[in-house]
């Protein structure tokens, strides 16, 4: 009996994460061959060269899809989602797989789906049903209606998706792959890696041996023109703080340029002696740094999912994550500097006292091998209104 062929689309950074571990299980799981395509930011150097990460990890990579144009503003999202389905429409079409998984809800998954739905290829949808703010909220539905399979991460995600109209037995449960490596580096104490030595970055040494802080800030696509300005209080409060920071550069969205833009104005006008800026790190590096930080500062859903299963403290700010599932060890603050530093200090006197299990035990990535290997591909489906 021939291997179903499943073939993944990694569009960004993040999204790599999210499903390292399913593609590994994929990979080694007898009934299953992986194709994995890799698009968009995940293969540009200004967004940390992803795709290195990938090869490093020992994937093969069968098709790269060249597809980001210039401009991170509404328009420029808009064409470089519409080259994407161009692109993996051929792409789908030279593959010949037998399902096709996108990820989760960034701009351009939409892509993906409309690149395999339109052409009758089983869509896996992973980590529909939850609610954000952005325009991830809207994608995020979308791609639940053209998707066939729901790989959901959490029981409220699975009711949501079942509310949408989806047919129950197609919504299945399997946490997010994320909190797969999560629950490796809780496991792991004999992680010894010098980030700095590592990657390198920019800005200043830093002590870290009286604790440090993580920012992961990205622009909120609802407010893309604010971008500069959200992102200067955020640098402000830090910077006061005077607390050692590791600070990573945002995703491609709409306002990245004004995010990049603050950043470079506040680094080289003000020279913030606590903050060293990085494009990107292996995941298990990065949750090996968040493990031992005293408080992640932003808006990444890695505040929600992973830091939320660890047990880090989390400011999230701004609405970019609205409305998410998340768990005590999260602070919603508004983007005001003086808000931003009372948040901060109050999360790290709670460190070590907030770990919940929302997202999923840490065993996903084969849960949805099982369940690519077992359920009926179909793509056409009854709506269960």
């Amino acid at each position: 009996m021939s291997k179903r062929k499943i073939c993944a689309v990694v569009t960004a950074r993040p999204s790599y994460s999210r499903i390292k571990t399913a593609l590994k299980a994929i990979q080694e799981h007898p009934k299953l061959e992986l194709q994995l395509v890799v698009a968009g930011s995940a293969l540009l150097g200004r967004y940390g060269n992803a795709v290195n990460v990938i090869e490093k990890d020992g994937f093969k990579i069968d098709e790269k899809v060249f597809m980001v144009l210039e401009g991170e503003n509404p328009t420029a999202m808009a064409k470089t989602t519409g080259l994407g389905v161009m692109e993996l429409s051929n792409v789908f079409y030279n593959l010949k797989p037998d399902a096709v998984i996108t990820i989760a809800d960034r701009f351009e998954t939409i892509a993906t789906s409309i690149a395999a739905a339109y052409q009758n290829i089983p869509l896996v949808h992973i980590q529909g049903g939850e609610v954000t703010g952005n325009i991830d909220e809207k994608v995020r539905h979308a791609n639940t209606k053209l998707a066939d399979i729901h790989l959901v991460a959490s029981e409220d995600a699975k009711e949501r998706v079942i509310k949408l109209g989806e047919d129950p037995d197609y919504v299945i449960n399997t946490g997010c792959p994320s909190i797969d490596i999560a629950k490796q580096v809780l496991e792991n104490n004999t992680h010894d890696v010098d980030p700095i030595k590592k990657y390198g970055g920019v800005g200043a040494d830093l002590d870290l041996s009286n604790g440090y802080l993580v920012v992961m800030q990205h622009p909120e696509t609802n407010r893309y023109k604010s971008a500069r300005e959200d992102v200067l209080a955020t640098l402000k409060a830090v910077h006061e703080l005077n607390i050692p920071t590791f600070w990573f550069w945002p995703n491609v969205d709409a306002g990245s340029d004004g995010t990049s833009n603050g950043i470079r104005y506040y680094r080289e006008n003000f020279n913030p002696e606590n903050i060293r800026f990085f494009k990107n790190m292996e995941p298990n590096d990065f949750l090996h740094l968040l493990k031992n930080c005293d408080c992640l500062v932003g808006n990444s859903s890695v505040g929600i999912r992973e830091c939320s299963f660890i047990g880090v403290p989390t400011v999230n700010i701004g609405t970019r994550q609205n409305r998410r599932q998340r768990g005590k060890n999260v602070l919603d603050v508004a983007y005001d500097k003086d808000l931003i530093k009372t948040a901060i200090e109050e999360r790290i006197a709670r460190k070590g006292m907030l770990s919940e299990h929302i997202y999923g035990d840490g065993n996903s990535g084969k849960r949805i091998a099982d369940a690519l290997a077992q359920s009926k591909l179909i793509s056409h489906k009854t709506i269960m209104y």
